[in-house]
């Protein structure tokens, strides 16, 4: 049986590694996907009935699903709201 050695890798490679960790490319800058996949975070949000009802209206009169509209929502006051 036969040992495999490992080779150190060039340190020109290594500086070269290190250098590109230090910039960004424009896609990071561009910030997150608002159209990505749902599978960042997950929130349980208790409503108490009344809520419940306002959400249920809001999503008949959208025509949307109770999520949908919930998502909707927080897009239109991210809009609206300065800070």
């Amino acid at each position: 049986m036969s040992v495999k050695r490992r080779n150190p890798a060039a340190t020109s490679d290594i500086e070269a590694f290190a250098a590109g960790a230090e910039t960004t490319t424009g896609e990071l800058d561009a910030g997150p996907d608002p159209d990505a996949k749902r599978d960042y975070k997950a929130l349980r949000v208790p409503f108490n009935e009344y809520e419940y009802r306002v959400l249920e209206s809001v999503s008949k009169k959208t025509g949307r699903s109770k999520l949908n509209a919930i998502r909707w929502a927080i897009r239109e006051m991210d809009k609206r709201v300065s800070i």
